[in-house]
Parts: structure tokens; C-alpha cells; sequence
């Protein structure tokens, strides 16, 4: 009778291993089953060697979805000799957590043998349901795994962040997801090889693209394609571009990272900018999104843009811009891109001058002619005993000193001293700094400097 029933117990459990997601199926069983992530699980890493000595202390994983975080856990569940516990923190509440210790407890009382609790979605525990676990994790009773895509040390109390190590896990590559993707289509164990499936490699490629270093989005859209995709005469399942295409809901953009049409949509994005017109400068914004584009490459230009084409015309536009760019990094998409659209729509909108930059070529142009002409004595550092016998420092006046925090000096080279490459534009605010710098050169001219 017990036979029948643990046969009928294991049917169940197959079926439901069956039935169950291709992205829960194909999950790592093993560490050397993951993909990427070699930051933190090269073979000479630490993480590495923890899981397999099952030497593990409390861990906080944290990075963006499909990324790895819960198929780690699992495969510290696969690995380990302690108890393993798991629960999500926007399902599970304090009575949960009060049962896992208490098992936790009774097992380390009983058999001697620690407990991992894995807790998903961490970030979702407020900060006295954290406050509660903290005496556990301090004294032992369960080692803490959290996982979390909101920043750590922001959501997570610092008590805890202080007794755990945290791993960051990057988005998977190109190259990762492209590994994945053979591997989900071709086992016949845990994958759809069983389907007789196969993938073109435009389909590979645009997967890879479209899922954005996210596993789970290119393993829901093979498994989706493979159970709604007919079979051809041959009796095989083809994956084209455009099966997979309508599977993540997504146009095919002709974008290529690498190609030319990369290099044409950022010059017209920039130059969009560059040339005050808002509107296609969203437009290339949204066409580079859609198309997969790192949306830290675009922070970069757009910070760029602020400095080279706004510059003091609006100072504020690079603050923008830089505020932008940190906060992509923690919202992730696809809410950043309404961070992006904003700073984009500053930029664009403010008044423009590339005088800054002008004067920065200028000034190195000029280097290169004359090389590195002598810094005037009385400029040099003069923090030192005896600068005084060698001329250092000596003779320099202090701007603070005079009316208007301003006297009359020499900064440049002997060479140059008369060059001018700072030529404020009036547009927006850099009229008031080229009054100002008109003010105090000719101030300058009329009275001297000391040199």
C-alpha cells in the first residue's frame, strides 16, 4: 500500500514538474548549470566556493528581473545539507516567519542541522517584520538569503545588511540569453526538445535583444512559441523571427547595436537635441528604447549634450542630465524611460552654447603649439618648507583680499598670457557670465596683474 502510494506521490510530482513553466523547469540544478553572472561565480570567486564547500553565511542578492537571483537559491537548496526554507515576502506575513524559525529551531535542536530561509522579494517585508528576523539570523537559527531588485541599502534595515554579504547580479548578456535560449529549445528532459523544435538565428539574435538581459522573457517567448507555432510538413516546429517577434509582443526595429543604423538614430538623436526640437528627439529617444538600446549608453549622450551644447547658456541642464542618469540605474526599465524623456526634453528645450567646449579645444590646441610653458612662480604650490628661497608662491595675491573678490593677475604662461578661449555666448544665462568676465578683463587690461 505505502508502495502504490509513494508511486502515485512521485507521478503527481512529475506531472507537475511537467506542467509547470519552461522557466521554472529549466532553472540551474547545479552551480555550474548557471549562466553568466562570472562576476560572482567564477570559479576563484568567493560565492563560487562558499555554495560548493555548503559553507554559507547570510546573503542579499539584488538585481534586476531574470537576472538569476531565485535559481541561485535553488541551487544552494540543490547543494546544501541544511534545512532550506522558502517564502515570498508579498505573499507571507509575520506567521510565516514565526513558523520558520520555530522549525528552524526545532531541526537545530533536533538534528544539529542549520536552516537557510530564502526569502523572495525581501524588499517587500516592512522594517519590523526585518526587525523580527534579526536576533535569528544573529544568533544562528537560520541563514538569511534575501532576494531583491530594489537597491539593498535603501530597502533593506541595516542591522541585516551588516550580518549578510550582498551580491549584485548584472542583466545576462547577449551571449548568455543566446546560451539559454539553445539550451531550453534542444533538452528534451526539462526543455521543448521533446516539441522537435528549432530556432532560426534571426530569431536567436532578436530574442536576445528583445529580452534584455532578462531569462524569463526569453524563456516565456520560447515556450509560447513552440505550443502555438503549427508544424511544418517536415513535422518539425520552426521558430522564425516572426513567431518569436509576435510572441514578445514586440516590432522588429532594424537596429543593429553594431551597425549603421545605430550610428545614424544616436547622431539624430544628438543632433535632435543639439538643435532644439523636442519632438524628434523623443522620437529617437522611443526608437532606441524599443529597439533594446542600453539605457546607459543614453544617459551618457544625454549628459554629454548638457555639457557640450548647453553649457553655461543653462547650468542647470547637466544637473538634469546627471540626476537622470542615476536614476535610470535604480528604476530600471521600463520606467526609465519617462526619467529619460524628461531630461531629454530639458536638454533639448534649453538655450545652447557650445562655447565651453570651444574654449576647452582651443586651450588644447594651443598646448599641442607650445607645449607645457612654465606656470608663473607665484602660482606654484607653496605648502612646503624653504618655498620662499626658490620664489614659489611668493608675490601671489588673494582675490578674497580686494573689493569685489577680484584683483588683477597673471594666470597664464609668459607665452600665452595675453591668449583669450573662453568666449561667452549671450544666450540664457552665459550673457550674465560674459558681463561679468567682460567686466573683470577689461578691468585686468586697464590696471595690470602682477605679472
Amino acid at each position: 500500500m505505502s508502495e502504490t502510494f509513494e508511486l502515485f506521490e512521485y507521478m503527481r510530482e512529475q506531472n507537475r514538474k511537467a506542467e509547470s513553466p519552461l522557466a521554472s523547469r529549466m532553472r540551474p540544478r547545479t552551480i555550474d548549470e548557471v549562466v553568466g553572472q562570472e562576476h560572482i561565480l567564477g570559479k576563484d570567486r568567493l560565492l563560487y566556493r562558499a555554495i560548493k564547500a555548503d559553507k554559507l553565511g547570510s546573503l542579499i542578492f539584488y538585481g534586476p528581473p531574470g537576472s538569476g537571483k531565485t535559481s541561485l537559491a535553488m541551487v544552494i537548496a540543490n547543494t546544501t545539507k541544511a534545512d532550506f526554507r522558502q517564502m515570498n515576502a508579498t505573499t507571507s506575513g509575520k506567521k510565516d516567519m514565526e513558523e520558520a524559525v520555530r522549525a528552524a529551531q526545532d531541526t537545530m535542536t533536533r538534528a544539529g542541522r542549520k536552516t537557510i530561509l530564502f526569502i523572495d522579494e525581501i524588499h517587500r517585508f516592512n522594517k519590523a517584520q526585518q526587525d523580527y528576523l534579526l536576533p535569528y539570523v544573529e544568533d544562528g537559527t537560520v541563514v538569511l538569503i534575501g532576494a531583491t531588485t530594489e537597491n539593498p541599502y535603501f530597502e533593506v534595515n541595516r542591522a541585516l545588511l551588516s550580518r549578510s554579504r550582498i551580491f549584485e547580479l548584472h542583466p545576462l548578456s547577449g551571449e548568455d540569453i543566446r546560451k539559454l535560449i539553445h539550451r531550453a529549445v534542444e533538452d528534451r528532459e526539462r526543455g521543448m526538445g521533446m516539441y522537435e523544435a528549432s530556432i532560426d538565428e534571426d530569431a536567436v539574435d532578436f530574442l536576445c535583444e528583445a529580452a534584455d538581459g532578462d531569462a524569463r522573457t526569453a524563456l516565456n517567448a520560447i515556450e509560447l512559441g513552440v505550443l502555438t507555432t503549427e508544424r511544418s510538413p517536415d513535422g518539425k516546429i520552426h521558430l522564425s523571427l516572426e513567431a518569436i517577434s509576435e510572441c514578445v509582443q514586440k516590432k522588429i526595429l532594424a537596429y543593429d547595436r553594431d551597425g549603421d543604423n545605430h550610428y545614424d538614430t544616436v547622431s539624430a538623436f544628438i543632433k535632435s537635441m543639439r538643435g532644439s526640437d523636442p519632438d524628434a528627439a523623443g522620437y529617437y529617444l522611443a526608437r532606441m528604447l524599443e529597439a533594446g538600446e542600453d539605457i546607459r549608453f543614453i544617459s551618457r549622450r544625454i549628459m554629454i549634450c548638457a555639457s557640450e551644447d548647453v553649457g553655461n547658456a543653462d547650468p542647470n541642464a547637466i544637473n538634469v542630465a546627471v540626476s537622470a542618469a542615476l536614476a535610470v540605474e535604480r528604476v530600471g526599465m521600463p520606467e526609465a524611460g519617462i526619467i529619460l524623456a524628461q531630461a531629454v526634453n530639458y536638454v533639448a528645450c534649453a538655450p545652447k552654447s557650445n562655447a565651453s567646449f570651444t574654449a576647452y579645444l582651443r586651450a588644447g590646441e594651443k598646448l599641442r603649439e607650445t607645449g607645457n610653458l612654465p606656470i608663473p612662480a607665484y602660482l606654484r604650490d607653496a605648502h612646503y618648507n624653504g618655498h620662499e628661497e626658490l620664489g614659489r608662491g611668493t608675490g601671489y595675491l588673494f582675490p578674497h583680499d580686494y573689493p569685489g573678490h577680484y584683483v588683477p593677475q597673471q594666470y597664464l604662461p609668459d607665452g600665452i598670457r595675453d591668449e583669450v578661449f573662453y568666449e561667452p555666448s549671450d544666450q540664457g544665462y552665459e550673457k550674465h557670465i560674459g558681463e561679468r568676465l567682460r567686466s573683470i578683463r577689461k578691468k585686468g587690461t586697464d590696471e595690470g596683474g602682477n605679472g
